[in-house]
């Protein structure tokens, strides 16, 4: 009867992209679309301990199995077969277009994922340019362009990444192949370098921040295992937040680079180079001035709090930086502002306070005597903190004379006392 019905004039029912199937092997065809009893993911679902020959549906090779044991000597083979079967791309703006393939790649991209978590030897030096390959023809891409006019991040919600059912799984696995007690930097660094490295650098634009979580991850790896990689990695970042600051303004990613950055700013060694203190007065310092600092604020301040109990010499000219750039317009960045200073008076040497404080209080009493009653709360919130009100009254011969006439007026005149 499935000769018959395999043989049929009329079309078969879900024929349409799975031609090679049918022609090659229509008794299996048959069973898969045509018999209520059985269960398509016993024969589809592509596990790893199976022997496999290639069908091709669409450009899609799929792997159909034929035996439950597969001798360990042939499943290094099975991983690469499976690594290059999911170079393949689908559309995903298209929703309805080939379901079957896109759920058969999800299938294997799952299988990869659990394979390299649990095997032991799957390593080879063979499978490193297969899966820098199949993670690399997965993620990078080019990005969507997004209109920063019309796109406001605080407010809209951001472009989830279509083909994220795939994309997830990628990274994942990638992220686990990073963290294998089997990988090799040595091997790796033939495949993963500088060019790769910008790559993946270029994606932390991406408005799906499921996305730049995992780049996050990603990038965090590879800056642990590949010393080589290192400088060129600050590097970068370097100059992607300068052409944030003084060009375009707009780059989704900078919350999640600096957050990486507060990981490499605690392990790096003392006493600094001067290129990293370069990097706190040139680069950070300055992206205090982009009108959406509110998105990457407390990243951004935790870099400089790393940075200065690194070495509590460079206090002096990060508060004067701050002052040097400290919003006039802005009551919102003000609060942040202050917000910020109390973080770095909090961790900031007695000696050190001693050189700005003068300046300081300064700013401090036009702060206090704000019109705008949570910048003036918001300063009137550091006699709360007791560390520094000691410093306060060790020093209050100098802050006395510049905050009194300040605290004296708003405690009579500001309208919301």
């Amino acid at each position: 009867s499935s000769r018959l019905i395999c043989s049929s004039s009329s079309p078969p029912k879900d024929f349409e992209g799975c031609e090679s199937l049918y022609n090659t092997f229509p008794l299996l065809y048959y069973y898969i679309f045509y018999c209520p009893y059985f269960s398509k993911n016993m024969l589809l679902v592509m596990l790893l301990s199976s022997k496999s020959q290639f069908v091709l549906c669409n450009n899609f090779k799929i792997l159909f199995f034929y035996s439950v044991d597969v001798p360990s000597s042939d499943q290094p083979e099975l991983f690469l077969k499976k690594l290059q079967q999911c170079c393949v791309i689908f559309d995903f703006m298209d929703t309805l277009s080939d379901l079957k393939m896109k759920e058969y790649k999800r299938s294997t991209l799952n299988e990869l994922v659990d394979y390299i978590t649990i095997s032991r030897g799957c390593l080879t030096e063979q499978t490193y340019p297969e899966v820098v390959r199949m993670v690399s023809c997965n993620i990078f891409r080019t990005l969507p362009p997004s209109d920063s006019n019309e796109f406001d991040p605080e407010e809209d919600e951001p472009t989830l990444e279509a083909s994220w059912p795939h994309l997830q799984l990628v990274y994942e696995f990638f992220i686990r192949f990073l963290e294998s007690q089997e990988f090799q930097p040595s091997i790796a660094k033939k495949y993963i370098d500088q060019k790769f490295v910008l790559q993946l650098l270029e994606l932390f634009d991406s408005e799906d921040p499921r996305e730049r979580d995992y780049l996050k991850t990603v990038l965090h790896r590879i800056y642990g295992k590949f010393l080589g990689l290192r400088a060129f990695i600050r590097k970068q970042i370097n100059n992607i937040f300068l052409r944030f600051v003084y060009e375009t303004e707009h780059f989704n990613g900078v919350a999640e680079l600096l957050e990486i950055l507060g990981s490499i700013i605690n392990g790096f060694a003392l006493p600094l180079k001067a290129e990293h203190k370069q990097f706190l007065v040139k680069v950070l310092i300055p992206l205090h001035t982009v009108r959406s600092l509110s998105l990457f604020h407390a990243q951004l301040a935790y870099c400089i709090v790393q940075f200065l109990e690194k070495d509590p010499s460079l206090t002096e000219p990060v508060i004067r930086g701050l002052m040097k750039f400290w919003p006039k317009t802005c009551s919102q960045k003000e609060v942040m502002f202050l917000g910020e200073l109390e973080e770095i008076l909090d961790v900031i040497e007695p000696s050190q306070f001693v050189k700005i404080q003068e300046p300081l209080f300064k700013q401090l009493a036009k702060c206090v005597s704000s019109p705008h009653f949570q910048v003036a709360e918001r300063a009137l919130y550091y006699w709360n903190n007791e560390y520094i009100m000691s410093l306060i009254e060790e020093n209050s011969n100098v802050i006395l004379p510049i905050m009194f006439s300040s605290l004296y007026r708003i405690s009579k005149e500001h309208w919301n006392p």
